[in-house]
């Protein structure tokens, strides 16, 4: 099953694309629902490239979900979006129910607005036997937070990343 967000960020393209390749930013717009603790040495980095990293999850900072695969990889269109594709999934504890995973998302400049806006495609394709229908309820209802949470954090982004390539 599919959960599907298609957001206007108030912000660059370019800052978008380096917001998805921060693990703060990752974080951020998981939180405060779920918090992320690395199980890698040396912790987060300071920015995901084409790369692997295992997590812990809790679900109110108290809650243990169990730990999760973080497999990223890029993508560019020949239309110019660029997509984020993490292909990690579950690997212990309840989010285990999980059997496969497959999360995009999606950058492209918005070419209607006079303003730096970003169109961004959120979606995440889960399958969890017959427990599906169960999972994507909860993932609807934390995506619909974290839509609300990327909203909120977009605008800053420009500063933010405005100078990354």
């Amino acid at each position: 099953m599919r959960v599907r967000l298609d957001l206007l960020l108030d912000c660059p393209a370019d800052a978008a694309w380096e917001a998805l390749h921060s693990p703060a930013v990752f974080r951020a717009v998981s939180g405060p629902i779920t918090t992320a603790e690395s199980l890698e040495p040396g912790g987060f980095p300071d920015r995901w490239v084409d790369t692997e990293h295992r997590v812990r999850l809790r679900m109110l900072d108290v809650l243990p979900m169990g730990s999760q695969l973080i497999r990223l990889r890029d993508e560019t269109l020949p239309d110019g979006t660029r997509i984020v594709h993490d292909e990690g999934g579950p690997l212990t504890g309840a989010m285990r129910i999980v059997s496969s995973w497959h999360h995009q998302m999606a950058i492209s400049a918005d070419d209607i607005s006079s303003e730096a806006r970003t169109r961004f495609r959120d979606t995440l394709e889960i399958g969890a036997g017959v427990l599906t229908p169960v999972a994507w309820l909860g993932f609807w209802v934390f995506w619909q937070l974290r839509a609300r949470k990327i909203r909120q954090l977009a605008p800053g982004w420009g500063a933010q990343f405005g100078g990354r390539s």
